[in-house]
C-alpha cells in the first residue's frame, strides 16, 4: 500500500507541493476512516431495526409516517 498524499497549493506564489503525509496526518486518516466505518454500520443496523418494527406492525414506511404525523 502506498502512503497517501496531500497536496497543498500557496495561492499566493502559486507553488504547488504535493507530500507523503506525517505520522500525525496518517493517524487521523486512520481514525477518521474507523469513524466513517461504525457509522456506516450504526445506518445499517438502525434501518434493519426499523424495517424489523414495521414487519411487525405489518406496515409500510409510508403507512407509518402516516400515523405519526
Amino acid at each position: 500500500m502506498t502512503t497517501p498524499q496531500i497536496v497543498i497549493h500557496d495561492a499566493i506564489t502559486g507553488e504547488t507541493i504535493t507530500r507523503d503525509y506525517n505520522a500525525s496526518e496518517l493517524a487521523q486518516a486512520k481514525a477518521d476512516k474507523i469513524a466513517q466505518d461504525q457509522a456506516a454500520a450504526d445506518a445499517t443496523a438502525s434501518a434493519n431495526a426499523r424495517q424489523a418494527v414495521l414487519k411487525k406492525l405489518g406496515i409500510t414506511a409510508d403507512e407509518a409516517k402516516l400515523l405519526l404525523s
